[in-house]
Order: structure tokens, then sequence, then C-alpha cells
């Protein structure tokens, strides 16, 4: 049975709830999702202790929260623990050798069909892949984004292991779990880039 199918018979039983996330209540309630933005690292050494259910329903809720071209929400999610796939998934990447050492691996897809801005899909992606570490951060996760589109070698080999039918494109992999590593952030403010158009006088 292939990786999709067992995603397909699965399903996200014991995962859903309704009303506003916790992420969306804690924003209400003032907390401040900024500091997320400051602390993220990428974590590519983790404790071996699962990530929960419902930390994992909120990673998924912060992605799918994320804006993209005209509504269009081309995504779908993976969320991998079994061990087989999660070592299949890391020779997908020469980048990916320490994906075993996490507990959970998310795969984030696109579809290429039905869109109304395809061109944008990847775009959209990306942010919504930023959100996933920001929430991940956050929830005092690590997290580490492996690149795999645009490299049609690596999507090719990605969409294999997942079994995805045609229209569905891997996007990337992510690895998250409790850190095993700390570190400060790197400071990457640099004020040189910044070029200010001020208002003619």
């Amino acid at each position: 049975m292939t990786a999709r199918a067992e995603t397909e018979g699965a399903g996200t039983s014991g995962m859903g709830c309704s009303g506003p996330s916790e992420t969306v209540q804690r924003v209400m309630r003032g907390g401040n999702q900024m500091d997320a933005i400051f602390k993220r690292i990428s974590v590519r050494k983790y404790e071996s202790r699962p990530v929960e259910p419902e930390k994992v329903e909120r990673l998924l809720r912060a992605a799918m929260a994320a804006p993209s071209a005209r509504n269009q929400q081309p995504w779908e999610f993976y969320v991998v623990t079994d061990r087989e796939t999660i070592r299949e998934l890391a020779g997908c990447s020469p980048y990916a050798s320490f994906l075993p050492e996490a507990p959970l691996a998310i795969v984030p897809c696109y579809r290429k069909e039905g869109l109304t801005a395809p061109s944008y899909a990847e775009i959209d992606m990306s942010i919504a892949t930023e959100n996933l570490l920001l929430e991940a951060a956050d929830l005092g996760l690590g997290a580490c984004w492996m690149g795999i589109a645009p490299v049609r070698e690596r999507m090719d080999a990605v969409n294999a292991v997942l079994g995805n039918p045609d229209g569905l494109e891997a996007f990337a992999l992510v690895s998250c779990g409790y850190p095993a590593e700390e570190r400060p952030q790197q400071d990457r403010y640099e004020e040189s880039r910044i070029h200010w158009i001020p208002e003619k006088k």
C-alpha cells in the first residue's frame, strides 16, 4: 500500500476540532506571534519523543492560514511518522540525511489542477511552509525546511515515495520534533539592503 493510500484510509480522526485554533485564540488574547519570527532556527537534531497530535494539528492550521493567490489554497499535506517512509524520503534530497532523526516529517504538496493562478502555486506553498515553521517555534518544537521544488528529480523522487497521483506535486520536506539542540537565531538585519524612496518636496 502506498503512503498516499494509507493517508487516505487513516483520515484525520482525533485531530479535528471546530472554532478558532488555539493559535488564533492566543493572538486574539494579545499573544505575541512576532516572538516566533525572531527565535526560529533550522533544527536538525531531535529528541525521540513524538509530537502530540494536537500540536500537529496546530502546525497544519497555521500552514493553511496562509494567504494564496486568488485564494486558490493549492496545498495538501502528508504527515509521516512511519520510520521506513521517513528513511525513503531522506533519500530524495542530498540535504535530508538528518531526516530519520526526526520523529515526524511533513510533506507539503500542491495541486496543479483546478487552480485560478497556477503560476503562483509554489509561492503560495512557500508562505504556508513558513507559517508552519513559525508555529513550530511558537510551540517549542524544532523544524527544518528541505527544498524539493523546483528540482524535478527531487520532486519525482518524493512523488514516488508518497504515491502521488498526476496533478499533485511534492513541494518540500519539513522535519519536526522536540529539539535536541539550541542556539540563538542569527541576526540577519542589514540596513545597507534597505533603499528608501522619500517623498519628493
